[in-house]
């Protein structure tokens, strides 16, 4: 059987660069090819900044197109690690009909979203699970062909939408599975371990997902945090000069965001917000 991971990263966010390769040590784990996409093959016109929403995110329907390929793909976003005592995916959740993600609607309710979609695109039937609307997180999609969750997906669909439904990208793909009654199935939170959960115990899940704020506690943004705890766990396989170029890239592109806010010089930045030096643990 043919298998992908598959990814989205743009641009020279340090994150990315530790995403991609804790998704590379994990492929060789669990014989998958990595596919990493660095430019966008869809071109939605994306205006409503009220839903801070990206083009970006339009390239989860590229999925199709490597399912002509590979037999079974596993989507993961750029803002997750893949940690070292990861289990195999592919394994445990092995129906080749059935659609794998993680149930955020068990934790927050966005029946608002749902409803915005069903009044442009088609009423549907969406179900709900211990009085829930069950609404999916598509941060981690595991699929395979013969599931056909993309077989009458569009970017025209997508268009529709992206300007009027918040999370225009996951939205749209549960409207996919319901509208084309898709099967499906609930992923442990370990696959997909969101901050909406707590921060208790959220470094032993396999899948860590850094959505929104991330697990920044008082840290001021969440790659750098990432970038902490991505040291921290592949700490026996990085050097000590492979974790500070991480964390100094880290802290530079956090300046530099700071810099594009205020207009401030990065120097006094720097000062301000405390300068990296090669003993700083933030």
């Amino acid at each position: 059987m043919k298998i992908a991971i598959f990814t989205l990263a743009i641009g020279d966010n340090p994150m990315y660069r530790a995403a991609i390769d804790s998704f590379s040590s994990y492929a060789d784990k669990v014989g998958a090819d990595l596919i990493v996409s660095n430019e966008l093959h869809y071109q939605l016109n994306v205006k409503n900044k009220y839903y801070d929403a990206s083009p970006a995110w339009s390239e989860k329907l590229y999925i199709a197109e490597l399912l002509k390929e590979y037999d079974r793909v596993l989507y993961i976003d750029a803002d997750m690690i893949i940690t070292p005592w990861a289990e195999n995916i592919f394994e445990q959740y092995n129906s080749l009909e059935t659609v794998y993600m993680f149930n955020e609607g068990a934790y927050k309710d966005r029946s608002e979203h749902a409803n915005k979609i069903s009044s442009i695109l088609g009423e549907v039937d969406w179900p709900t699970l211990d009085n829930a609307m069950v609404y999916f997180n598509s941060g981690m999609i595991l699929v395979s062909k013969q599931s056909n969750l993309f077989i009458n997906a569009s970017a025209e669909e997508m268009q529709k939408v992206c300007n009027e439904v918040k999370f225009y990208d996951q939205t749209y793909i549960n409207y996919l599975i319901f509208r084309e009654k898709i099967k499906y199935h609930c992923i442990d939170k370990s696959f997909n371990r969101m901050p909406l959960l707590g921060l208790e115990g959220y470094k032993e899940a396999s899948f860590i997902h850094y959505a929104g704020r991330g697990y920044r506690e008082k840290i001021p943004m969440r790659e750098l945090k990432y970038i902490i705890d991505y040291c921290d766990f592949f700490s026996n396989e990085l050097s000590e000069q492979d974790k500070l170029e991480f964390k100094q890239q880290s802290w530079h592109w956090y300046m530099l965001k700071q810099h594009r806010k205020s207009k401030l010089p990065i120097p006094f930045l720097s000062a301000v917000f405390g300068l990296f030096h090669p003993q700083h643990k933030y």
